[in-house]
């Protein structure tokens, strides 16, 4: 090997062991006749193909306010993950912003904007900035954008390598994911707004807007049973919090294909992302950090991959 072919090679191998800096950034794509963005946080270190996270906002809020509450950057950091934070759509630019979850929630369905083709559209254009894992793209969001999260995952099986919501049931008119699909939920049986037991919600605020909410462990029953895991759970003694508040984690399994559905079943809970900070406490019930979201299912996520 001559003397620049050396010094070429050596360059390379030097590019490759340099760490790569964090970096935040905003996508925008275009689709269905909308200019849509989603906020990127790609954490610092080594090269390669990393696994993504899609997080999305609640029904009414943004991208934004999201990333501050969830603190899902932190836990990006932790784990080498990158966290994806798209907005959905409203009236106004930034605001009042909400997802096509099916049924729910307010215009989007109403004008039958398509998400789940945004979304798949986002992860592409990430695609073209970031090395990511095709294998390993996952799906998470409070609840209009638990919802959202759960409809991507029965939409676009073959896109979705897991799913995690939080604290909101599945609001789906057609359920026929394509193959199965391991879920992690998170829900308070306390929660104020998106109610267990199902049944119809209180209006959203400054609105006569009220939805009905199929129940959390129906709809948690519907995945077992596209996934084909025992009918009957494994239940864990309950985690008591210092503020009195309880974790008990139920799981279905082994399913097909070795997946597995879990229901971390909170009280004492609002409508919140357990860890999270308070956030709206008068209307949607106190925050908890009797378990820290971020990190359950983080623990989860890492154990599966799209075949």
């Amino acid at each position: 090997m001559g003397q620049t072919a050396r010094l070429i090679a050596a360059l390379v191998i030097l590019t490759a062991a340099v760490p790569a800096a964090a970096a935040d950034f905003t996508l925008t794509v275009h689709h269905g006749g909308l200019t849509r963005t989603a906020l990127v946080h790609a954490p610092a270190g080594a090269g390669g193909p990393r696994p993504v996270v899609l997080n999305l906002h609640g029904g009414g809020g943004n991208a934004d306010s999201h990333r501050t509450w969830t603190r899902m950057d932190a836990a990006a950091d932790r784990h080498g993950f990158v966290v994806v934070y798209p907005n959905g759509t409203g009236p106004m630019s930034g605001k009042l912003l909400v997802w096509n979850a099916g049924t729910c929630c307010g215009r989007a369905p109403a004008q039958d904007v398509d998400d789940v083709g945004f979304l798949l559209r986002a992860l592409d254009a990430l695609e073209q900035r970031v090395a990511i894992d095709r294998t390993r793209v996952y799906a998470t969001g409070l609840s209009n954008g638990s919802m959202m999260a759960q409809r991507l995952a029965a939409d676009a099986a073959d896109r979705i390598a897991a799913v995690a919501p939080v604290a909101s049931a599945m609001a789906i008119a057609r359920f026929a994911p394509a193959r199965a699909m391991p879920v992690m939920h998170f829900h308070s049986v306390d929660d104020p707004r998106a109610l267990y037991g199902g049944g119809l919600g209180p209006p959203f605020p400054g609105t006569n807007s009220r939805v009905t909410h199929l129940a959390v462990e129906d709809s948690v029953r519907r995945w077992v049973a596209a996934d084909g895991c025992p009918a009957e759970p494994q239940t864990w003694p309950a985690i008591m919090g210092a503020d009195g508040h309880t974790a008990t984690r139920l799981a279905w399994g082994p399913c097909r294909d070795g997946v597995e559905v879990v229901l971390w079943r909170l009280t004492g809970a609002g409508h919140v992302w357990p860890g999270a900070a308070s956030y709206f406490p008068r209307l949607l019930g106190p925050p908890t950090t009797v378990i820290d979201a971020n990190e359950e299912m983080w623990k989860f996520f890492e154990r599966f991959a799209r075949r």
